[in-house]
């Protein structure tokens, strides 16, 4: 079974993504803050992160760099409501940029592919 973390500050959006997702048969987890998800991607084998770039504290795009120095293959999807940060040159480390939309299936497809 493949494992997805969802990194997102919106206990809403958290929980969206996470229900679909264990719908779909993968094995999730959730943290709320790039801080805990630094934690769980050293101590747990991961397949795919799902990660929301503003979030208090840490941010995606400075979570991504610290994600793929602890697991160089681990694949990483942006997933934000706000599009202006695809141009960013911070964010092409990540296999996927997705804006948010209570439609998952653009996301669910993006993972299909990836993993």
């Amino acid at each position: 079974m493949k494992t997805i973390l969802v990194v997102d500050d919106d206990d809403a959006v958290r929980q969206l993504i996470a229900d679909e997702l264990r719908d779909e048969g993968y094995r999730v987890l959730t943290v709320n803050n790039a801080r805990d998800a630094l934690k769980v991607v050293e101590e747990e084998p991961l397949d795919l992160v799902i990660l929301d770039i503003r979030m208090p504290g840490m941010d995606g795009l400075e979570a991504l760099p610290r994600i793929l120095g602890l697991k160089e293959n681990i694949k990483v999807i942006l997933n934000t409501a706000y599009s202006i940060y695809k141009e960013s040159f911070m964010s092409w480390a990540a296999d996927a940029y997705i804006v948010k939309s209570s439609d998952l299936t653009e996301l669910k497809n993006k993972i299909r592919e990836l993993i």
